[in-house]
């Protein structure tokens, strides 16, 4: 493995951005974010944009951008170390329009969308003009098997008309987010992956509203994760992703870089994490020395140290094969670093929390905002548990090519991801 000249030009230019730009404006974006509320617009956001698009910082994730927009075309490689580096600050990524769930749209409507959608919506969110939300997980279905879904996408002339719920449809009660990426079913009676459809809907279409929004430990983030009613809601034909009965293949495209750039994001918390705690450890005595002299102290950083490294290692590993064999040959280990990076993100976190001790849970650091982020990720783009039985399968099957995970013959949803076949998906409607 190694970073291209290009790649690591742009990551020095990332970390002189974080330290002139980023860092400097942390306390001044928390306290406007208070002064707008979760729904608002903090100001600083546009002045960060406006110096991240100087240095050409810009759309840095997207490896097929056409070439008339702004970007540096990065393989996933050269963006690992790029996304750590972004992952360090929350609000890092966006203004280097590099954030979820803005990024997998994008790459979703650029690969599937008409020439229409993505004149009407790929442009203003490349430009960081507008934000964007997924629509996919549901408040009445077990969303670990995606085929689960419910949402009703059903045709009507020259319209689709969109009947459900959904929920956790991060961002979408921001003021800036102007279009929702909906994943529905159009055909009940198809094979189990084939039945659903995913489809481009401008959030002001008549017959949307938002219901409940869950906050995420109590953390009321940026833009919500509210619950979207559609109610007899239509929208053209052309809107429609892909194929019809393609949705399920297009989310598995879309899911896996996702996956990688939250494990990427979330060694730079580890990271942050780790320095804070190695700070405060020498900040701080007890029972007359330095609580960074305690033995258990030292154990912790050493182990952080050591799982970070670790980590890395094996996130930089998917990075190098979805680059050389592709996303589908690198499943195995895209669901690998989902499992492994938020757990051990979680304990440097913790170790980290416990030496702050009570500051540590307040909301005076990033810690605790750090923590209930990376838990969330245990879950997020399907839970370690679906994972872990995909990886199962796909080692038991080296040993047993006919072995069945639920031993009898019904369907297995959770391999759905690997047994799709690339040709399913056509690159425009």
């Amino acid at each position: 493995m190694q970073f291209s000249e290009r790649g690591t030009a742009a990551l020095s230019e990332v970390r002189r951005f974080m330290a002139d730009h980023v860092y400097p404006n942390e306390r001044a974006y928390h306290q406007q974010l208070e002064q707008v509320g979760p729904a608002g617009y903090p100001p600083i956001m546009d002045e960060l944009k406006a110096a991240a698009r100087e240095r050409g910082l810009w759309n840095l994730f997207l490896p097929h951008l056409a070439p008339d927009h702004p970007g540096t075309k990065l393989s996933n490689l050269d963006y690992a170390p790029i996304s750590e580096e972004l992952g360090k600050v929350g609000f890092a990524s966006e203004a280097l329009n590099c954030n979820a769930p803005d990024t997998g749209n994008m790459e979703v409507l650029n690969l599937y969308g008409s020439e229409e959608v993505r004149q009407r919506w790929l442009l203003p969110l490349l430009e960081g003009e507008i934000r964007s939300a997924f629509c996919m997980t549901e408040p009445d279905s077990a969303s670990s098997d995606a085929t689960n879904i419910s949402l009703r996408i059903e045709r009507d002339g020259d319209e689709y008309v969109l009947d459900g719920r959904k929920w956790f449809s991060s961002g979408a009660l921001g003021e800036r987010c102007q279009v929702l990426v909906v994943m529905g079913k159009t055909d009940p009676r198809a094979p189990r992956h084939t039945q659903q459809s995913m489809i481009v809907v401008p959030k002001d279409t008549p017959g949307i509203s938002f219901g409940r929004s869950p906050t995420v430990f109590g953390y009321a983030d940026r833009g919500g994760h509210p619950e979207v009613v559609f109610e007899d809601v239509h929208v053209p034909a052309g809107n429609l992703l892909g194929q019809e009965g393609s949705g399920f293949a297009i989310s598995q495209a879309r899911l896996g870089p996702g996956r990688i750039h939250h494990c990427m994001r979330s060694i730079g918390a580890a990271e942050r994490a780790l320095g804070l705690m190695v700070q405060r450890a020498l900040q701080r005595e007890t029972f007359g020395t330095l609580v960074a002299h305690k033995g258990v102290v030292q154990d912790w950083i050493a182990e952080s140290r050591i799982e970070i490294d670790m980590a890395r290692r094996y996130v930089l590993h998917t990075a190098h094969l979805m680059d050389t064999v592709g996303n589908k040959a690198a499943a195995t280990e895209i669901s690998g670093i989902k499992v492994a990076v938020p757990n051990i993100v979680l304990k440097v976190i913790d170790r980290a929390i416990q030496v702050h001790g009570a500051a540590g849970v307040t909301q005076f650091t990033p810690l605790a905002e750090m923590y209930a982020h990376q838990r969330t990720l245990r879950i997020a783009d399907g839970p370690d548990e679906v994972h872990k039985m995909t990886i199962a399968r796909r080692e038991i099957l080296k040993h047993d090519p006919d072995f069945r995970m639920s031993g009898s013959g019904s369907a297995e949803p959770w391999v759905a991801a690997d047994q799709q076949d690339d040709t399913q998906v056509s690159s425009r409607p």
